[in-house]
């Protein structure tokens, strides 16, 4: 299939025409790495290396990552959903009136309307500290950009609570169990073992400043302006969080709990593999680490894998090939897709460490049954136009939890001797 037919299609299905453009000249920047790696490889076996050919493979690969941000931005761009009547959905009365207070009370902090919206629902919907809770919408769209922010929360699960904190049973092991024949007495079976994972909702909180001239622009959009403000930060802290928070005021992520051989892994741990090499990856046949990583996870889970590493980890990673000459990682299909590594997606996660001696750089497993994130109802908005005349502030909070809730799903790849 041709590129024009290709961008006719993707177009049809929904995709920004400059997203294909955009994952077409990345499809022939990874062509020409691969011809260059295979030239540099074919270089090491006679003579030992070649710094040209280095230097030419870096640059390709700078320009693979280049458009692979450049996809990313197209596609969250595309991806951002539109608020209130942009859907084209017709909101009831009570929706209406919130938003319209809701306005008032972020351009002129007039908060009338939401006072009296409160006493009518008879419930107060401002915080300990202040504020006023955001429209159903804005919370709405909040959550949705945020979904497509932060990689975490883009493969876990995600539960929304009422509540300060979730509490899940699980069966830690199961009761006893056996064959037996019609006439043989039965023996008593084992009660099964059960856990109580709890979590809690913490505060995360934005301070987006505006002008009055943008609060008194009538063709601004506020609502939408705030949104876009704090995803940035609400998503930035929580992909910190859900991968190496410590659960103090923030969730608490996967590679904050203690790891163990996989060999000796317990409820409770997360599993790991050593390198080999501190550090590194062994510099003989590097890639079957991660085939052992992939097999590291029962096959209940492993079928939905997926691999997490940030984008310096996945540039390394990119070199290399199975015993046939294929490369393991492959672009992705499509514009809006996600790049692959032995047929399994590969998210990339900032938050992840870059390789260096017992760093836990690539996790892979099923982050949907291995990872939990709760999301506590309600955005709360306090204005503040006092703390930093002529701005006004808009002190913004939402509570979001975070921890492991199936120790089993998710192994990791530590560069470590042992």
């Amino acid at each position: 299939m041709d590129i024009s037919t290709a961008t006719d299609i993707e177009t049809k299905a929904g995709i920004p025409p400059e997203a294909v453009v955009t994952h077409a000249e990345m499809m022939r920047a990874f062509e020409a790495f691969k011809e260059a790696n295979d030239e540099r490889l074919a270089e090491i076996a006679r003579r030992g290396g070649d710094v040209v050919l280095e230097e030419k493979l870096a640059r390709i690969n700078a320009a693979i990552e280049a458009q692979a941000r450049k996809l990313d931005e197209i596609v969250l761009k595309a991806a951002r959903p539109a608020i209130g009547a942009d859907r084209g959905e017709p909101p009831a009365v009570a929706a209406r009136e919130h938003k319209a207070a809701f306005d008032a009370y972020l351009r002129s902090g007039d908060a009338t309307a939401l006072r009296t919206l409160e006493l009518k629902a008879m419930s107060v919907g401002s915080a300990a500290d202040g504020g006023y809770l955001a429209p159903p919408e804005v919370e709405t769209m909040i959550g949705e950009r945020l979904a497509t922010l932060s990689p975490v929360r883009a493969i876990a699960t995600v539960r929304t609570i009422s509540g300060n904190v979730y509490k899940r049973p699980v069966v830690v092991a199961g009761p006893a169990v056996g064959w037996v024949g019609e006439s043989d007495p039965r023996v008593q079976t084992a009660a099964p073992v059960l856990d109580e994972l709890s979590f809690p909702a913490m505060e995360l909180y934005a301070q987006p400043a505006a002008t009055s001239t943008l609060l008194e622009d009538a063709a601004v959009n506020i609502d939408a302006w705030l949104a876009q403000e704090v995803e940035q930060a609400f998503a930035a802290q929580e992909g910190a969080a859900f991968v190496s928070g410590d659960g103090v005021n923030k969730p608490r992520g996967f590679l904050a709990y203690p790891v163990v051989d996989n060999g000796a892994w317990s409820w409770g741990n997360i599993g790991y593999l050593p390198s080999g090499t501190a550090g590194a990856f062994p510099t003989s046949n590097p890639s079957d680490l991660l085939i052992d990583l992939v097999y590291a996870v029962k096959a209940g889970y492993r079928q939905n894998g997926v691999f997490v590493m940030n984008r310096k980890t996945q540039s390394v990673v990119r070199k290399f090939k199975d015993s046939t000459g294929n490369y393991l990682w492959q672009p992705p299909v499509q514009a809006g897709g996600r790049p692959s590594l032995m047929t399994f997606p590969v998210v990339e996660a900032e938050d992840m460490p870059d390789i260096a001696a017992n760093s836990l750089s690539i996790a892979f497993g099923d982050f949907k049954r291995g990872y939990l994130i709760v999301d506590r109802t309600g955005v709360s908005v306090l204005r503040d136009p006092y703390s930093a005349k002529p701005y006004v502030l808009f002190y913004t909070t939402k509570r979001v939890g975070g921890g492991v809730q199936d120790f089993d799903a998710i192994k990791l790849l530590r560069f470590a001797a042992s």
